[in-house]
C-alpha cells in the first residue's frame, strides 16, 4: 500500500494541486488546470480490486474463524424464537425470519451468523466504491477497504446476526447510489429507492438517513436533483416497497415510535451524554482527522461541491439520536460514509501518507480485534476491560448455564408434584431457555413480557411459575399464595452482564388470572 498511484502526487508537488487532477492519470491538460476552479464531474479511477478483495477476504476469513466465539448473543437468541409475523413492536420482520429461518437448519451460532459474515464483507466493498466514487484510486480505496475490515464495530457487529449488522451496507450502498444519482446519472434514484424500500424489512431507521440526505440536498445542493423525475420515481419505488411495514405501523398504532419513545425514556439521558465521546470511536480515534477530511474537503474544493449533501446528512443523524436518545450508535453509518470520502483526500496529500496510515491502520486492527472479537478466554474477560467497553461480548456469554440453573429449579418443583412455566424479566433469558431448555430436560415452555414477547400471554392453565428476575416479595404479596427464591444467576466467571445475580424464584398457587397479571409484565426497553 505504499507505492505510487493516482492518488498521490510527486514527491514535493502541490497536494492541492493534486487534488485536482484527473483520475485516470496523474498529468491534467492545460485545459484541465484552467478549469479547475470550476464544478466537474470526473471520469471514475480504476476499481483496485485485487486489494479490496484482499481486504474483504481477510475480514471474512476471521469473522469466520471466531464466529462460534462466546456463543448466542441475546438478540440472537430473541430473533430465533419470535413467531412469524409482518412484524414486531421493536422491528421489522427481516432478521427474525432469517435467524429463525437459519436455525431451523443448524442451530448454532456459526452457522446463523453467515449472513453477519457476509454483511461486514460487502460494507467494505461498498465503502471502497464510495471512495472510488468521489475519485479516490487505488491507494485510497485500498486504505478505505483496509480501515473498514479492521474497525472496531465492523468486527462487534459482523460478529454478530443483528439489526446493525445489515445496516453496516445499507446505509453506505444509499449513499453509494445517491452519489452515482448526483454526479453520474439520475437513472440512479431508482436503486437508491429501491435499497431504501427493501432496507425498510429490516430497520425504519434508514429513513432518518434518506431523510438526512433530503436536507442535505436542500441546504447544501444541488438542488436541482429535486426536479428530477428519476429522483420522485426512486422515492415512489421506496414507498411502494415499504407498504407492508408502512401497513403495519399505521394498523398497529405506530408500535416502532412508541419503542423509541421506550428506549429514550430508558438510556435518554446517558445517551445524550455518552454520545459525544462515542462519535469518534465508532470508526476508531486514529482516523477522526479522516473522517474530519470527509466532512470538510467537499467544502474547500469546486469540483466536490455535488458531494456536500453526504456531509449535510450527519447533523441529522446526530441531532436526532441526541433527541431520540435511543443508541448512541445510530450515527455509525453516516460516519462510515465520510471516512471512505476523506480517505480520497488523505491518500494525495504526500507521497508517502500511506506509510503512517498502513501503521495505524495496523494498531487500530489489534485493538479492534481483541475489543470486537471473542479472543480473550471467558475466564479472563472480568480482569479486562472488554466486557465493560463491548457490550456485544458480555451478552454472549453464560446462557447455557443460566439455563440449567433455571431448569433445575424448574425440575425441583416437578419433583414435588408441580409443572410450571418459566416466566422470565427479558428476552434474552427468554430465548436461553427456548433454545436451550430442551437439552435440559424442561422443554421451551417460557414467557417473558418484554417487547415482541409480550403478545403472548401463559394460558390460564399455568398455576405456578418459575420467575427469572422478579421480586419474589412482591409477587407473594398480590399474584401468587407463595413465593420463595431458589437460585440466582452465575455465569461462573463473573462476567457483570444484565442476567449475573438475578433472582429465580418459585411462585406457586396463583391468585389472580393472567389477564390481571400480564399487563404488569409487559414492558418495552
Amino acid at each position: 500500500m505504499t507505492e505510487a498511484s493516482a492518488d498521490e502526487p510527486a514527491p514535493g508537488g502541490d497536494p492541492l494541486a493534486a487534488a485536482t487532477r484527473t483520475p485516470a492519470g496523474d498529468q491534467a491538460s492545460p485545459g484541465d488546470r484552467a478549469s479547475a476552479d470550476r464544478p466537474t464531474t470526473p471520469e471514475l479511477p480504476p476499481f483496485a480490486a485485487r486489494p479490496v478483495a484482499l481486504a474483504a477476504a481477510a475480514l471474512a476469513t476471521l469473522l469466520t474463524a471466531t464466529s462460534a466465539g462466546y456463543g448466542f448473543h441475546r438478540d440472537e437468541l430473541y430473533f430465533r424464537m419470535l413467531p412469524p409475523a409482518w412484524g414486531y413492536v421493536d422491528q421489522p420482520p427481516f432478521v427474525p425470519w432469517l435467524s429463525r429461518t437459519l436455525a431451523g437448519v443448524v442451530d448454532q451460532p456459526w452457522f446463523v451468523r453467515i449472513p453477519a459474515t457476509l454483511a461486514a464483507v460487502a460494507s467494505v466493498v461498498v465503502l471502497a466504491l464510495v471512495t472510488r466514487e468521489v475519485g479516490g484510486g487505488r491507494v485510497a480505496q485500498t486504505l478505505s477497504a483496509w480501515a473498514t475490515a479492521t474497525g472496531a464495530f465492523t468486527l462487534a457487529d459482523g460478529h454478530v446476526l443483528l439489526t446493525s449488522t445489515i445496516d453496516l451496507f445499507v446505509w453506505p450502498l444509499v449513499c453509494l447510489f445517491a452519489l452515482k444519482a448526483v454526479r453520474r446519472d439520475p437513472r440512479w434514484w431508482l436503486a437508491t429507492g429501491a435499497v431504501t424500500g427493501l432496507a425498510t424489512y429490516n430497520r425504519l431507521l434508514v429513513a432518518l438517513l434518506v431523510a438526512g440526505l433530503a436536507v442535505g440536498l436542500a441546504a447544501l445542493g444541488p438542488r436541482s436533483a429535486f426536479r428530477s423525475g428519476w429522483l420522485w420515481g426512486g422515492v415512489a419505488l421506496a414507498a411502494v416497497l415499504a407498504v407492508p411495514n408502512i401497513a403495519y405501523q399505521v394498523l398497529n398504532d405506530w408500535p416502532q415510535l412508541r419503542m423509541g419513545a421506550a428506549l429514550g425514556a430508558h438510556h435518554g439521558a446517558s445517551v445524550r451524554v455518552l454520545m459525544w465521546p462515542y462519535l469518534p470511536l465508532l470508526t476508531g480515534p486514529v482516523f477522526v482527522p479522516v473522517v474530519f477530511a470527509g466532512i470538510v474537503r467537499p467544502f474547500l474544493r469546486p469540483e466536490w461541491r455535488d458531494v456536500r449533501f453526504v456531509v449535510g446528512a450527519l447533523p441529522v443523524v446526530v441531532v436526532a439520536t441526541f433527541v431520540g436518545g435511543a443508541q448512541v450508535y445510530y450515527p455509525l453509518g453516516i460516519l462510515a460514509v465520510l471516512l471512505a470520502i476523506g480517505w480520497a483526500w488523505i491518500a494525495r496529500l504526500y507521497s508517502r501518507v500511506s506509510r503512517g496510515w498502513v501503521a495505524a491502520i495496523s494498531v487500530n486492527a489489534a485493538v479492534a480485534a481483541l475489543i470486537g472479537l471473542p479472543l480473550v478466554p471467558i475466564s479472563l474477560l472480568p480482569s479486562t476491560p472488554i466486557g465493560a467497553i463491548n457490550q456485544v461480548a458480555r451478552d454472549s456469554v453464560g446462557w447455557p448455564r443460566y439455563t440449567q440453573e433455571i431448569a433445575n429449579v424448574v425440575l425441583t418443583a416437578r419433583a414435588q408434584g408441580l409443572d410450571p412455566i418459566v416466566v422470565t424479566g427479558n428476552y434474552g433469558e427468554a430465548g436461553a431457555v427456548a433454545r436451550y431448555g430442551p437439552d435440559e430436560g424442561i422443554g421451551a415452555r417460557v414467557y417473558s413480557g418484554q417487547n415482541a414477547l409480550g403478545d403472548t400471554m401463559p394460558p390460564d392453565s399455568a398455576r405456578d411459575v418459575v420467575y427469572v428476575g422478579f421480586n419474589p416479595t412482591g409477587l407473594a404479596t398480590t399474584w401468587f399464595a407463595s413465593c420463595r427464591v431458589e437460585a440466582t444467576l452465575d455465569d461462573g466467571v463473573g462476567v457483570d452482564n444484565e442476567e449475573q445475580g438475578r433472582q429465580v424464584a418459585l411462585c406457586t398457587g396463583r391468585r389472580v388470572p393472567w389477564t390481571q397479571i400480564w399487563p404488569q409484565v409487559v414492558h418495552l426497553d
